[in-house]
């Protein structure tokens, strides 16, 4: 990949390089888009085979950021980080201060939260050193139950777009990844009498999710032999691809994973094979909808009502796919990008602030 050339094509303003001798910490923050605002984004500790495949990680979850957060109607631009490095070694209070001096340094810039492998402890020690940073303990705390609520409320959108009830109970879902996201879900799935299946590739979390809820374990490699009426992608990105579409037997697509579309053209396979893809960055949007109202003075019954919003956004993108004869995905892109048109034109006249 040449990342200039990337970079040029998608619009992404910053891609840093960062390193801290005394802790190891090393990774690659990017800033794609702050005609919004500041781009928020989190942060996520992954033990990356190699450089190039964390820049290209960190590329598509900041961008997915800026759609993620302009659709949500939230004035915050794009943004993420990725550490390279083992979750279960690097982890201390110096290796996570050391990145809040970091994220301090890009002068508001970017604020961060936390992601996969991060915590609301990890995100408290990096509050030791940087205010660029939310879903702290003493606030609004671990965001993944309002990411998991986006999900559950997303879902239940795509049921009424295609069996004409948005009713859960007796479905089917196969949820993928029952991490903290995906375990809430799970929680969401059987308060509604859904049946729900499981699969993850670390044992301890199915285990903890199978002792706590009535559900059934499939293990990884038997993911897509059987039938589900809906698939929940709760892991990392990228599940949607050549490989995988020819084993679906489901008809709705709705999960808390980004970036799930391998290539966007992948969106146009599942429209043609009458699969209903609701768009990831508008069902796991809750997170972020909760951190932000952190940002504005936290009120958690508020965060629950704008989380629930997402049913009526998901909605309105399905028609707007139908009107205009493209994918739902495609019809998202159009959402967030109108709306960054539109900012950034009626901030093109320069104001003297006092």
């Amino acid at each position: 990949m040449n990342k200039f050339d990337y970079m040029a094509k998608y619009g992404y303003e910053q891609l840093i390089y960062f390193y801290d001798k005394e802790t190891g910490l090393k990774g690659i923050t990017c800033i794609h888009d702050t005609t919004l605002g500041p781009a928020l984004g989190g942060t996520r500790l992954w033990n990356y085979a190699s450089e190039e495949e964390a820049v290209e990680d960190a590329l598509r979850l900041a961008r997915g950021m800026t759609y993620k957060n302009a659709v949500a109607g939230l004035n915050l631009g794009g943004g993420k980080t990725v550490l390279i490095g083992d979750p279960e070694k690097v982890k201390s209070e110096a290796y996570w201060r050391a990145f809040g001096r970091y994220v301090q340094s890009l002068n508001g810039r970017y604020i961060t939260a936390e992601d996969v492998n991060t915590n609301t402890e990890d995100m408290d020690y990096i509050a030791m050193e940087t205010s660029n940073i939310t879903g702290l303990k003493k606030t609004s705390g671990d965001p993944s139950p309002f990411t998991a609520s986006g999900v559950y409320w997303g879902m239940r959108a795509s049921c009424l777009e295609m069996y004409g009830s948005d009713e859960l109970k007796g479905k089917k879902v196969l949820v993928q990844g029952v991490g903290q996201v995906g375990y809430n879900l799970v929680k969401f799935l059987v308060n509604d009498g859904a049946k729900v299946f499981v699969t993850d590739i670390k044992k301890a979390k199915l285990d903890r999710v199978a002792s706590d809820f009535p559900v059934t374990i499939i293990s990884p490699e038997d993911i897509f032999k059987d039938t589900y009426d809906i698939f929940a992608p709760c892991a990392l990105g990228a599940i949607i691809n050549d490989e995988t579409i020819p084993q679906f037997k489901f008809k709705i697509i709705c999960g808390a994973a980004n970036n799930v579309l391998k290539e966007e053209r992948h969106g146009v396979v599942l429209q043609n094979l009458g699969i209903l893809y609701a768009p990831d960055y508008v069902v796991n949007a809750g997170g972020v909808i909760n951190v932000y109202q952190e940002i504005l003075g936290y009120d958690p019954e508020e965060a629950k009502r704008k989380v629930k919003r997402i049913y009526n956004k998901v909605l309105e993108i399905f028609k707007i796919a139908k009107e205009k004869e493209i994918t739902p995905a495609q019809a998202a892109n159009h959402l967030a990008e109108e709306r960054i048109r539109v900012i950034r034109n009626i901030r093109s006249n320069y104001i003297v602030r006092k």
